[in-house]
């Protein structure tokens, strides 16, 4: 369970200060998928920020589970956030001159995973994307698409109880994108992960289980559709 409460956050001072986000209030269970909507300037990726720990409110707490955020030193907070959280933005960010197998593993030596289990974790990680067959190639050397697979075998590999995603699908063409989106979610099923969207599609948005619409820093609506079938059942 992710579960904000009265979360704003201002930058700048006096005459300079501009409200990211204000009065931000909600709460994602476990395992499910939220879209976070937006046009661009809302602070929908300034929430997502805050709701990782990235970034810190101006005001406002954040509980993953019965874990406060920003009660920790930001060691202790580093630490959770590799055991807990993993991120794919739009920019893919992978390591061109290292091959595939080197990119993924990357999470797992900085986690310190034990060299014995590392190769199974990557190798399952490479399969989950279908890019096992491309384990000793250079990432530089792959199409965008697989690029992008590649970005999420490597923030799927240490099993993250929370994933995020910044636009996954916004420099790809519309078959990708597609094929990406349905990895994400299959993923979300199989892994049991919280998957958390930020995007401005809203036909994606309404394939998640909820929904939160920003505008101006404010929350304009939020959709539950799993209380919504509940409801008409």
């Amino acid at each position: 369970m992710i579960s904000l409460s009265a979360i704003s956050k201002v930058y700048g001072k006096k005459d300079t200060a501009f409200t990211a986000l204000s009065d931000i209030s909600f709460e994602v269970p476990a395992g499910s998928t939220l879209a976070v909507i937006g046009k661009s300037g809302s602070g929908k990726s300034t929430l997502m920020h805050i709701m990782s720990g990235l970034d810190r409110p101006t005001s406002g707490t954040i509980k993953i589970d019965d874990v406060e955020l920003f009660n920790m030193k930001p060691k202790a907070m580093d630490a959770f956030r590799a055991g807990t959280m993993s991120f794919i933005f739009q920019a893919f960010f992978v390591e061109a001159n290292q091959s595939c197998y080197q990119n993924v593993m990357l999470p797992l030596e900085i986690g310190q995973v034990p060299r014995r289990k590392r190769k199974s974790l990557v190798m399952n990680a490479l399969k989950a994307v279908e890019l096992d067959d491309k384990a000793g190639v250079l990432a530089g050397n792959l199409s965008g698409g697989q690029k992008q697979r590649l970005a999420i075998a490597r923030a799927i590999v240490n099993q993250p109880k929370i994933l995020f995603a910044d636009e996954p699908t916004g420099n790809l063409d519309s078959t990708t994108g597609e094929k990406i989106m349905q990895l994400l979610f299959n993923l979300n099923k199989d892994l049991g992960c919280t998957l958390v969207l930020v995007t401005h599609d809203h036909e994606l948005a309404a394939r998640c289980q909820h929904q939160i619409t920003i505008k101006d820093g404010h929350i304009e609506s939020i959709v539950d559709r799993r209380a919504a079938r509940k409801a008409q059942a």
